[in-house]
Protein backbone atom coordinates (compact mmCIF):
# COMPACT_ATOMS: atom_id res chain seq x y z
CA UNK A 1 0.00 0.00 0.00
CA UNK A 2 3.07 2.40 0.64
CA UNK A 3 2.89 5.38 3.11
CA UNK A 4 0.29 8.21 2.92
CA UNK A 5 0.95 11.76 4.39
CA UNK A 6 -0.06 15.35 3.57
CA UNK A 7 1.48 17.99 1.53
CA UNK A 8 0.66 21.89 1.31
CA UNK A 9 1.83 23.55 -2.41
CA UNK A 10 2.13 27.22 -2.66
CA UNK A 11 -0.11 27.13 -5.71
CA UNK A 12 0.23 30.16 -8.81
CA UNK A 13 -2.49 32.03 -8.22
CA UNK A 14 -1.36 32.49 -4.82
CA UNK A 15 -4.02 30.01 -2.49
CA UNK A 16 -2.50 26.80 -1.05
CA UNK A 17 -3.32 23.07 -2.76
CA UNK A 18 -3.69 20.25 0.35
CA UNK A 19 -2.75 16.93 -0.87
CA UNK A 20 -2.91 13.56 -0.30
CA UNK A 21 0.60 11.77 -1.14
CA UNK A 22 1.04 8.21 -1.44
CA UNK A 23 4.75 6.82 -1.56
CA UNK A 24 6.00 3.58 -2.69
CA UNK A 25 9.64 2.02 -2.18
CA UNK A 26 10.54 6.04 -2.14
CA UNK A 27 8.54 6.93 -5.34
CA UNK A 28 5.39 8.98 -5.85
CA UNK A 29 2.94 6.82 -7.07
CA UNK A 30 -0.92 8.59 -6.15
CA UNK A 31 -1.31 12.25 -5.57
CA UNK A 32 -4.93 13.10 -4.47
CA UNK A 33 -5.78 16.78 -4.79
CA UNK A 34 -8.20 17.49 -2.29
CA UNK A 35 -8.91 21.54 -2.45
CA UNK A 36 -7.14 24.72 -2.37
CA UNK A 37 -7.42 27.39 0.70
CA UNK A 38 -7.20 30.87 0.38
CA UNK A 39 -7.62 31.66 4.15
CA UNK A 40 -6.26 29.86 7.36
CA UNK A 41 -9.68 28.96 7.99
CA UNK A 42 -10.50 26.92 4.89
CA UNK A 43 -6.60 25.82 5.14
CA UNK A 44 -7.42 24.45 9.19
CA UNK A 45 -10.64 22.41 7.40
CA UNK A 46 -8.84 21.02 4.48
CA UNK A 47 -6.02 19.57 6.60
CA UNK A 48 -8.41 18.22 9.06
CA UNK A 49 -10.21 16.73 5.84
CA UNK A 50 -6.47 15.67 4.36
CA UNK A 51 -5.79 14.07 7.61
CA UNK A 52 -9.26 11.73 8.08
CA UNK A 53 -7.92 10.63 4.05
CA UNK A 54 -4.68 10.05 4.89
CA UNK A 55 -5.01 7.85 8.15
CA UNK A 56 -8.51 6.48 8.16
CA UNK A 57 -10.19 4.92 11.16
CA UNK A 58 -8.60 7.45 13.73
CA UNK A 59 -10.39 8.60 16.36
CA UNK A 60 -12.89 11.34 15.65
CA UNK A 61 -11.58 14.06 18.73
CA UNK A 62 -8.02 12.91 17.94
CA UNK A 63 -7.03 16.22 16.04
CA UNK A 64 -3.65 16.50 17.44
CA UNK A 65 -1.76 15.92 13.77
CA UNK A 66 -3.49 18.91 12.30
CA UNK A 67 -1.34 20.79 15.43
CA UNK A 68 1.40 19.69 14.13
CA UNK A 69 0.93 21.29 10.48
CA UNK A 70 1.00 24.58 9.42
CA UNK A 71 -1.64 26.84 10.62
CA UNK A 72 -1.43 29.69 8.09
CA UNK A 73 -1.40 30.04 4.18
CA UNK A 74 1.53 32.82 5.08
CA UNK A 75 3.63 30.29 6.29
CA UNK A 76 4.05 27.79 2.97
CA UNK A 77 6.19 28.06 1.03
CA UNK A 78 5.90 30.23 -2.15
CA UNK A 79 7.94 28.58 -5.07
CA UNK A 80 5.79 30.52 -7.70
CA UNK A 81 8.21 33.80 -7.62
CA UNK A 82 4.73 35.51 -7.66
CA UNK A 83 5.47 36.36 -3.84
CA UNK A 84 2.00 34.99 -3.03
CA UNK A 85 -0.26 37.41 -5.62
CA UNK A 86 -3.63 36.41 -5.37
CA UNK A 87 -3.67 35.38 -1.90
CA UNK A 88 -7.19 36.29 0.07
CA UNK A 89 -7.76 37.23 3.39
CA UNK A 90 -11.49 38.24 3.83
CA UNK A 91 -12.19 39.93 7.22
CA UNK A 92 -14.63 38.94 9.19
CA UNK A 93 -16.32 36.33 6.90
CA UNK A 94 -15.61 32.92 5.23
CA UNK A 95 -16.03 32.25 1.71
CA UNK A 96 -16.40 29.09 -0.25
CA UNK A 97 -13.53 27.26 -1.43
CA UNK A 98 -13.61 26.61 -5.38
CA UNK A 99 -11.08 24.10 -5.46
CA UNK A 100 -13.29 21.43 -4.69
CA UNK A 101 -13.75 21.69 -0.80
CA UNK A 102 -16.97 23.04 0.46
CA UNK A 103 -18.43 22.98 3.67
CA UNK A 104 -22.32 21.94 3.21
CA UNK A 105 -23.08 21.99 6.79
CA UNK A 106 -22.49 22.23 10.63
CA UNK A 107 -24.14 20.57 13.44
CA UNK A 108 -23.71 20.71 17.77
CA UNK A 109 -22.85 17.06 17.76
CA UNK A 110 -20.72 17.58 21.30
CA UNK A 111 -23.90 18.85 22.83
CA UNK A 112 -25.74 16.14 21.56
CA UNK A 113 -23.61 13.19 22.13
CA UNK A 114 -23.45 14.42 25.74
CA UNK A 115 -27.33 14.69 26.32
CA UNK A 116 -27.22 11.05 24.06
CA UNK A 117 -24.85 9.55 26.55
CA UNK A 118 -26.56 10.87 29.49
CA UNK A 119 -30.33 9.49 28.17
CA UNK A 120 -28.70 6.41 27.88
CA UNK A 121 -27.01 6.00 30.98
CA UNK A 122 -30.20 6.58 33.25
CA UNK A 123 -31.41 3.61 31.31
CA UNK A 124 -34.05 5.60 29.51
CA UNK A 125 -33.80 4.32 26.04
CA UNK A 126 -35.25 1.10 27.59
CA UNK A 127 -38.84 3.36 26.17
CA UNK A 128 -37.67 2.39 23.27
CA UNK A 129 -39.25 5.94 21.41
CA UNK A 130 -36.49 8.36 19.05
CA UNK A 131 -39.09 10.83 18.74
CA UNK A 132 -39.67 10.89 22.79
CA UNK A 133 -35.80 10.70 23.14
CA UNK A 134 -35.44 13.70 20.50
CA UNK A 135 -38.00 15.77 22.31
CA UNK A 136 -36.68 15.61 25.68
CA UNK A 137 -33.01 16.60 24.60
CA UNK A 138 -34.54 19.36 22.84
CA UNK A 139 -36.64 20.71 25.47
CA UNK A 140 -33.19 20.51 27.91
CA UNK A 141 -31.15 22.29 24.52
CA UNK A 142 -33.81 24.99 24.35
CA UNK A 143 -37.26 24.88 25.65
CA UNK A 144 -39.78 26.09 23.27
CA UNK A 145 -43.31 24.74 22.12
CA UNK A 146 -43.35 20.78 20.72
CA UNK A 147 -43.62 22.70 16.92
CA UNK A 148 -40.61 24.95 17.68
CA UNK A 149 -38.70 21.94 19.06
CA UNK A 150 -37.75 20.77 15.48
CA UNK A 151 -36.32 23.80 14.72
CA UNK A 152 -33.90 23.50 17.78
CA UNK A 153 -33.44 20.10 16.61
CA UNK A 154 -32.58 20.91 12.88
CA UNK A 155 -30.00 23.64 14.30
CA UNK A 156 -28.55 20.86 16.02
CA UNK A 157 -28.17 18.64 13.31
CA UNK A 158 -30.37 16.08 14.08
CA UNK A 159 -33.10 15.29 11.50
CA UNK A 160 -36.35 16.31 13.18
CA UNK A 161 -39.53 13.97 13.03
CA UNK A 162 -42.28 15.19 11.11
CA UNK A 163 -44.90 17.32 13.67
CA UNK A 164 -47.74 15.11 13.51
CA UNK A 165 -44.90 12.14 14.74
CA UNK A 166 -44.68 14.64 17.68
CA UNK A 167 -48.37 14.43 18.39
CA UNK A 168 -48.69 10.65 17.77
CA UNK A 169 -45.63 10.42 20.09
CA UNK A 170 -47.67 12.16 23.29
CA UNK A 171 -50.60 9.76 22.57
CA UNK A 172 -47.84 6.59 23.04
CA UNK A 173 -46.43 8.10 25.87
CA UNK A 174 -49.70 7.72 28.00
CA UNK A 175 -50.90 4.87 25.97
CA UNK A 176 -47.79 2.75 27.01
CA UNK A 177 -47.04 4.50 30.47
CA UNK A 178 -43.60 5.96 29.47
CA UNK A 179 -43.77 7.82 32.99
CA UNK A 180 -43.14 4.01 34.91
CA UNK A 181 -40.62 2.96 32.84
CA UNK A 182 -38.45 6.60 33.28
CA UNK A 183 -39.26 6.51 37.38
CA UNK A 184 -38.21 3.03 37.31
CA UNK A 185 -34.68 3.91 36.07
CA UNK A 186 -34.60 6.95 38.20
CA UNK A 187 -35.25 4.89 41.02
CA UNK A 188 -32.34 2.20 40.00
CA UNK A 189 -30.02 5.49 39.28
CA UNK A 190 -30.70 6.37 42.79
CA UNK A 191 -30.40 3.48 44.64
CA UNK A 192 -26.84 3.56 43.19
CA UNK A 193 -25.83 7.10 43.58
CA UNK A 194 -27.54 8.60 46.39
CA UNK A 195 -25.93 8.80 50.15
CA UNK A 196 -29.15 8.75 52.46
CA UNK A 197 -31.39 5.96 51.34
CA UNK A 198 -34.96 5.54 52.07
CA UNK A 199 -35.00 9.44 52.30
CA UNK A 200 -37.14 11.52 50.19
CA UNK A 201 -38.28 15.12 49.84
CA UNK A 202 -41.41 16.66 48.54
CA UNK A 203 -42.92 19.98 47.85
CA UNK A 204 -45.96 21.10 45.21
CA UNK A 205 -45.79 24.06 42.95
CA UNK A 206 -48.11 25.01 39.66
CA UNK A 207 -47.99 25.31 35.94
CA UNK A 208 -50.41 27.69 34.67
CA UNK A 209 -51.84 28.03 31.34
CA UNK A 210 -52.57 30.38 28.87
CA UNK A 211 -56.36 30.40 29.15
CA UNK A 212 -59.43 31.97 30.85
CA UNK A 213 -61.19 28.47 30.78
CA UNK A 214 -61.43 26.27 33.61
CA UNK A 215 -61.88 22.54 33.53
CA UNK A 216 -61.71 19.42 35.83
CA UNK A 217 -57.86 19.73 36.07
CA UNK A 218 -56.98 23.67 34.91
CA UNK A 219 -58.77 25.53 37.72
CA UNK A 220 -58.07 28.99 39.36
CA UNK A 221 -56.15 28.11 42.82
CA UNK A 222 -53.95 29.50 45.32
CA UNK A 223 -50.84 30.60 43.18
CA UNK A 224 -47.43 31.30 45.06
CA UNK A 225 -46.79 33.96 41.99
CA UNK A 226 -50.22 35.57 42.34
CA UNK A 227 -51.49 34.42 38.99
CA UNK A 228 -55.11 34.19 38.42
CA UNK A 229 -54.98 32.02 34.99
CA UNK A 230 -56.15 28.02 35.51
CA UNK A 231 -53.24 25.72 36.89
CA UNK A 232 -52.53 21.76 38.01
CA UNK A 233 -51.00 21.28 40.61
CA UNK A 234 -47.80 19.51 40.26
CA UNK A 235 -46.13 17.02 43.11
CA UNK A 236 -42.06 16.31 42.73
CA UNK A 237 -40.40 13.97 44.72
CA UNK A 238 -36.28 13.80 44.64
CA UNK A 239 -34.23 11.75 46.36
CA UNK A 240 -31.48 13.55 49.53
CA UNK A 241 -29.47 15.09 46.24
CA UNK A 242 -32.48 16.50 44.06
CA UNK A 243 -32.39 13.52 41.62
CA UNK A 244 -36.18 13.30 40.94
CA UNK A 245 -37.97 10.04 41.73
CA UNK A 246 -42.10 10.59 41.11
CA UNK A 247 -44.05 13.52 39.80
CA UNK A 248 -48.13 13.63 40.29
CA UNK A 249 -50.37 15.91 38.55
CA UNK A 250 -53.64 17.35 40.71
CA UNK A 251 -56.36 19.81 39.79
CA UNK A 252 -55.51 23.19 40.36
CA UNK A 253 -57.86 23.71 43.20
CA UNK A 254 -56.66 20.93 45.43
CA UNK A 255 -55.05 21.77 48.59
CA UNK A 256 -51.37 21.16 48.47
CA UNK A 257 -51.22 19.16 51.64
CA UNK A 258 -53.68 16.59 50.26
CA UNK A 259 -51.21 15.96 47.20
CA UNK A 260 -48.90 14.20 49.35
CA UNK A 261 -49.84 10.78 50.05
CA UNK A 262 -51.24 10.09 46.29
CA UNK A 263 -47.79 11.09 44.81
CA UNK A 264 -45.99 8.89 47.78
CA UNK A 265 -48.68 6.00 47.20
CA UNK A 266 -47.84 5.73 43.98
CA UNK A 267 -44.14 5.64 44.66
CA UNK A 268 -44.28 2.45 47.23
CA UNK A 269 -46.30 0.64 44.92
CA UNK A 270 -44.28 1.32 41.52
CA UNK A 271 -41.17 0.30 43.50
CA UNK A 272 -42.06 -1.75 46.28
CA UNK A 273 -40.68 0.30 48.95
CA UNK A 274 -41.92 -0.55 52.33
CA UNK A 275 -39.50 2.15 54.62
CA UNK A 276 -40.09 5.49 53.48
CA UNK A 277 -39.07 8.76 55.35
CA UNK A 278 -40.73 11.60 53.35
CA UNK A 279 -39.03 15.59 54.58
CA UNK A 280 -42.05 17.96 53.52
CA UNK A 281 -41.85 22.01 54.85
CA UNK A 282 -44.04 23.80 57.25
CA UNK A 283 -46.91 24.28 54.82
CA UNK A 284 -47.51 19.93 55.33
CA UNK A 285 -47.75 20.66 59.51
CA UNK A 286 -51.00 19.64 61.05
CA UNK A 287 -51.71 17.01 63.64
CA UNK A 288 -54.41 15.52 60.78
CA UNK A 289 -51.81 15.76 57.88
CA UNK A 290 -49.66 13.84 60.17
CA UNK A 291 -51.80 11.47 61.41
CA UNK A 292 -52.35 10.31 57.55
CA UNK A 293 -49.39 9.89 56.87
CA UNK A 294 -47.96 7.67 60.04
CA UNK A 295 -51.56 5.58 59.10
CA UNK A 296 -50.66 5.22 55.84
CA UNK A 297 -47.57 3.46 56.59
CA UNK A 298 -44.86 6.60 56.29
CA UNK A 299 -42.42 8.13 58.51
CA UNK A 300 -41.93 11.88 58.25
CA UNK A 301 -39.39 14.90 59.29
CA UNK A 302 -41.43 18.00 59.02
CA UNK A 303 -40.96 21.78 59.65
CA UNK A 304 -42.02 22.80 63.40
CA UNK A 305 -44.24 25.81 63.64
CA UNK A 306 -41.13 27.82 66.50
CA UNK A 307 -43.95 29.56 68.69
CA UNK A 308 -44.57 26.23 70.28
CA UNK A 309 -40.69 26.32 71.44
CA UNK A 310 -41.38 28.05 75.10
CA UNK A 311 -43.32 25.10 75.76
CA UNK A 312 -41.38 22.44 74.13
CA UNK A 313 -38.26 24.26 76.07
CA UNK A 314 -39.15 25.44 79.29
CA UNK A 315 -37.19 23.18 81.16
CA UNK A 316 -33.82 24.92 79.12
CA UNK A 317 -35.03 28.16 79.49
CA UNK A 318 -36.05 27.53 83.22
CA UNK A 319 -31.40 26.24 83.57
CA UNK A 320 -30.37 28.07 80.97
CA UNK A 321 -32.08 31.19 80.07
CA UNK A 322 -32.00 32.57 76.69
CA UNK A 323 -28.34 31.03 76.40
CA UNK A 324 -27.70 28.49 73.68
CA UNK A 325 -24.14 27.07 72.35
CA UNK A 326 -23.69 27.88 68.27
CA UNK A 327 -25.17 24.36 66.73
CA UNK A 328 -26.81 23.28 69.83
CA UNK A 329 -29.26 19.78 69.19
CA UNK A 330 -32.32 19.73 72.29
CA UNK A 331 -35.14 17.28 72.22
CA UNK A 332 -38.63 17.55 73.54
CA UNK A 333 -42.05 15.93 72.77
CA UNK A 334 -45.37 17.84 72.23
CA UNK A 335 -49.04 16.05 72.03
CA UNK A 336 -50.51 17.20 68.72
CA UNK A 337 -54.19 17.54 67.74
CA UNK A 338 -57.19 16.83 70.16
CA UNK A 339 -58.88 14.71 71.36
CA UNK A 340 -58.95 11.08 69.79
CA UNK A 341 -56.42 12.50 67.29
CA UNK A 342 -54.07 13.48 69.76
CA UNK A 343 -50.58 12.24 69.56
CA UNK A 344 -47.49 12.97 71.36
CA UNK A 345 -44.50 13.90 68.39
CA UNK A 346 -40.70 14.15 68.79
CA UNK A 347 -39.89 17.95 68.50
CA UNK A 348 -35.99 18.58 67.23
CA UNK A 349 -35.06 21.61 67.95
CA UNK A 350 -31.48 23.62 66.85
CA UNK A 351 -30.03 26.78 67.79
CA UNK A 352 -27.40 28.59 65.14
CA UNK A 353 -25.63 31.72 65.98
CA UNK A 354 -25.65 32.96 62.46
CA UNK A 355 -29.37 32.25 61.91
CA UNK A 356 -29.71 34.49 65.64
CA UNK A 357 -28.29 37.16 64.40
CA UNK A 358 -30.46 36.93 60.45
CA UNK A 359 -33.88 36.63 63.01
CA UNK A 360 -32.41 39.98 65.49
CA UNK A 361 -32.03 41.64 61.86
CA UNK A 362 -35.79 41.16 61.16
CA UNK A 363 -37.01 42.08 64.15
CA UNK A 364 -35.51 45.63 64.92
CA UNK A 365 -36.60 46.27 61.33
CA UNK A 366 -40.12 45.04 62.20
CA UNK A 367 -39.79 46.80 66.11
CA UNK A 368 -38.88 49.98 63.78
CA UNK A 369 -41.70 49.76 61.84
CA UNK A 370 -44.06 49.76 65.07
CA UNK A 371 -42.21 52.49 66.54
CA UNK A 372 -43.07 54.77 63.02
CA UNK A 373 -46.62 53.70 63.17
CA UNK A 374 -47.24 53.94 67.39
CA UNK A 375 -45.93 57.67 66.96
CA UNK A 376 -47.54 58.44 64.05
CA UNK A 377 -44.65 59.14 61.51
CA UNK A 378 -46.12 56.16 59.23
CA UNK A 379 -49.49 55.24 58.42
CA UNK A 380 -51.65 53.14 60.94
CA UNK A 381 -51.54 49.77 59.67
CA UNK A 382 -51.26 46.15 61.20
CA UNK A 383 -47.84 44.96 62.52
CA UNK A 384 -46.18 42.57 64.35
CA UNK A 385 -45.26 44.64 67.38
CA UNK A 386 -48.10 47.12 67.52
CA UNK A 387 -50.16 46.91 70.41
CA UNK A 388 -53.49 48.93 69.99
CA UNK A 389 -55.60 49.93 72.93
CA UNK A 390 -58.14 51.78 72.41
CA UNK A 391 -56.78 54.84 70.12
CA UNK A 392 -54.06 54.58 71.79
CA UNK A 393 -51.14 52.98 69.95
CA UNK A 394 -47.81 51.08 71.63
CA UNK A 395 -44.97 48.45 71.50
CA UNK A 396 -46.09 45.07 72.68
CA UNK A 397 -42.73 44.68 74.65
CA UNK A 398 -44.30 40.54 75.87
CA UNK A 399 -44.09 39.93 72.27
CA UNK A 400 -41.13 41.71 71.50
CA UNK A 401 -39.49 39.84 74.19
CA UNK A 402 -41.22 36.31 73.12
CA UNK A 403 -39.29 36.43 69.44
CA UNK A 404 -36.00 37.44 71.09
CA UNK A 405 -36.08 34.89 73.14
CA UNK A 406 -36.75 32.04 69.77
CA UNK A 407 -34.29 34.40 67.39
CA UNK A 408 -31.78 31.61 66.77
CA UNK A 409 -34.40 28.63 66.73
CA UNK A 410 -35.44 26.64 64.55
CA UNK A 411 -37.67 23.18 64.76
CA UNK A 412 -38.71 20.20 63.28
CA UNK A 413 -41.16 17.25 64.10
CA UNK A 414 -40.81 13.98 63.46
CA UNK A 415 -42.15 10.21 64.36
CA UNK A 416 -38.57 8.38 63.42
CA UNK A 417 -37.57 7.33 66.54
CA UNK A 418 -34.07 8.32 68.06
CA UNK A 419 -32.85 4.78 67.66
CA UNK A 420 -32.96 4.83 64.11
CA UNK A 421 -32.04 9.39 63.48
CA UNK A 422 -30.65 11.18 65.97
CA UNK A 423 -31.29 14.84 66.11
CA UNK A 424 -28.49 16.03 64.07
CA UNK A 425 -29.62 13.46 61.22
CA UNK A 426 -33.06 14.74 61.60
CA UNK A 427 -32.26 18.25 60.85
CA UNK A 428 -29.36 17.20 58.43
CA UNK A 429 -32.36 15.23 56.08
CA UNK A 430 -34.83 18.16 56.46
CA UNK A 431 -32.17 20.95 54.89
CA UNK A 432 -31.91 19.12 51.90
CA UNK A 433 -35.15 19.53 51.69
CA UNK A 434 -33.77 22.96 49.52
CA UNK A 435 -32.79 20.22 46.22
CA UNK A 436 -36.50 19.95 45.38
CA UNK A 437 -37.03 23.43 45.10
CA UNK A 438 -33.42 23.76 42.94
CA UNK A 439 -35.04 20.72 41.16
CA UNK A 440 -38.29 23.14 40.62
CA UNK A 441 -36.53 26.02 40.05
CA UNK A 442 -34.50 23.67 36.70
CA UNK A 443 -38.31 22.92 35.83
CA UNK A 444 -39.69 26.15 35.79
CA UNK A 445 -36.90 28.55 34.07
CA UNK A 446 -34.24 26.20 32.00
CA UNK A 447 -37.18 23.42 30.86
CA UNK A 448 -39.56 26.37 31.07
CA UNK A 449 -42.76 23.60 31.76
CA UNK A 450 -45.32 26.61 32.13
CA UNK A 451 -46.78 28.20 30.73
CA UNK A 452 -48.41 24.98 29.38
CA UNK A 453 -49.97 24.87 26.09
CA UNK A 454 -51.83 22.06 26.09
CA UNK A 455 -55.79 21.62 26.70
CA UNK A 456 -56.53 17.44 26.74
CA UNK A 457 -55.38 16.07 30.15
CA UNK A 458 -53.01 13.04 28.75
CA UNK A 459 -51.45 15.19 26.74
CA UNK A 460 -50.91 17.99 29.63
CA UNK A 461 -49.63 14.41 31.68
CA UNK A 462 -47.16 13.41 28.34
CA UNK A 463 -46.09 16.94 28.60
CA UNK A 464 -45.22 16.73 32.18
CA UNK A 465 -43.26 13.08 31.38
CA UNK A 466 -40.99 14.52 28.96
CA UNK A 467 -40.32 17.48 31.53
CA UNK A 468 -39.65 15.04 34.31
CA UNK A 469 -37.39 12.73 31.98
CA UNK A 470 -35.56 16.20 31.17
CA UNK A 471 -35.10 17.37 34.63
CA UNK A 472 -33.33 13.72 35.49
CA UNK A 473 -30.99 14.21 32.68
CA UNK A 474 -30.63 18.39 33.80
CA UNK A 475 -30.00 16.82 37.76
CA UNK A 476 -27.74 13.61 36.23
CA UNK A 477 -25.54 16.38 34.16
CA UNK A 478 -25.25 19.12 36.76
CA UNK A 479 -24.38 16.34 39.65
CA UNK A 480 -21.49 15.10 37.58
CA UNK A 481 -19.68 18.19 36.28
CA UNK A 482 -20.85 20.81 38.93
CA UNK A 483 -22.00 22.70 36.25
CA UNK A 484 -25.68 23.68 35.80
CA UNK A 485 -27.45 22.82 32.36
CA UNK A 486 -27.61 26.33 31.31
CA UNK A 487 -23.90 26.45 31.98
CA UNK A 488 -23.17 23.08 29.67
CA UNK A 489 -25.78 24.00 26.99
CA UNK A 490 -24.37 27.47 26.18
CA UNK A 491 -20.69 25.96 26.52
CA UNK A 492 -21.90 23.08 24.37
CA UNK A 493 -23.85 24.34 21.65
CA UNK A 494 -21.62 26.86 19.86
CA UNK A 495 -18.86 23.98 19.37
CA UNK A 496 -20.05 22.75 15.75
CA UNK A 497 -18.83 20.01 13.34
CA UNK A 498 -18.47 20.45 10.14
CA UNK A 499 -19.47 18.10 7.02
CA UNK A 500 -17.37 18.87 4.08
CA UNK A 501 -17.77 17.49 0.79
CA UNK A 502 -15.02 16.76 -1.15
CA UNK A 503 -14.96 15.87 -4.82
CA UNK A 504 -18.38 14.54 -4.46
CA UNK A 505 -17.60 12.72 -1.02
CA UNK A 506 -19.14 13.80 2.46
CA UNK A 507 -17.00 13.58 5.79
CA UNK A 508 -17.77 15.00 9.17
CA UNK A 509 -14.86 16.60 10.96
CA UNK A 510 -15.40 17.28 14.63
CA UNK A 511 -13.53 20.43 16.19
CA UNK A 512 -10.72 20.97 18.24
CA UNK A 513 -12.09 21.11 21.67
CA UNK A 514 -10.77 23.05 24.40
CA UNK A 515 -9.77 21.52 27.79
CA UNK A 516 -12.56 22.38 29.92
CA UNK A 517 -14.84 21.06 26.92
CA UNK A 518 -13.04 17.60 26.96
CA UNK A 519 -13.28 17.81 30.63
CA UNK A 520 -17.10 17.55 30.25
CA UNK A 521 -17.05 14.84 27.87
CA UNK A 522 -14.45 13.35 30.26
CA UNK A 523 -16.69 13.31 32.93
CA UNK A 524 -19.44 12.22 31.04
CA UNK A 525 -17.95 9.30 29.59
CA UNK A 526 -16.10 8.13 32.61
CA UNK A 527 -20.12 8.46 34.53
CA UNK A 528 -20.98 5.57 31.82
CA UNK A 529 -18.52 2.84 32.79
Amino acid sequence: MGSRFVRKVRTASGAVAVQVVRKDAGRVVEVEHLGSAHTDEELGLLLEAAERVARPGQDVLDVGPVERLAPSVGDVADWTGKGGQGLVRPAGRRRVVNGGAQVVGTASLTLWRVLEAAYRRLGFDAVGDDVFAKIVLARITEPTSKADALRVLDDLGVRPPSLRSVFNMLDRCQARDYRDTLARCCQRHSAATSGMAGVVLYDVTTLHFETDDEDEWRKVGLSKEHRVDPQIQVGLLVDAGGFPLEVGMFPGNKAETTTLIPVLDGFKARHGVEDVVVVADAGMLSAANLNALEDAGYRFIVGSRITKAPYDLADHFKRHGDYFDDGQVLESARVMGQGKTARERRVVYQWLFKRYKKDNKSINKQIDRAERIASGQATARNARFLKVTGARRSLNQATIDRARQLAGLKGYVTNVPAADMDGRAVITAYHDLYQVEASFRVTKSDLRARPTFHWDPAKIDAHLTIVFAALAISRHLQNLTGLSIKKIVHTLRPIRSADIDINGNTITIDPRLPDPIRQIIQTVTDAGH
